[in-house]
């Protein structure tokens, strides 16, 4: 009975750890994904030109982040 519950325990822990490192590379975007989630975004703000450009530029990159820049660390005193 106790082997039971054991082989169950193990069964989770291993289905659960597989979800969760399949899950993580799953929120990579591929570079045409990105591209058409760019273009979505320039098409919903109706930009043309040298807007447009720009904004996919910045979109494309891999520097742009939701979150923004990030804060300064505060000096530690002696």
């Amino acid at each position: 009975m106790m082997i039971g519950r054991l082989t169950i325990a193990a069964s989770l822990a291993a289905n659960l750890t597989v979800a969760l490192l399949g899950g993580a590379a799953a929120q990579t975007a591929t570079p045409q994904q990105k591209m058409e989630t760019c273009n979505f975004g320039a098409d919903d703000k109706k930009l043309a030109g040298a807007a447009r450009k720009s904004f996919m530029a910045k979109c494309m990159s891999d520097k742009d982040s939701p979150r923004g820049k990030s804060a300064p660390k505060p000096k530690q005193t002696p």
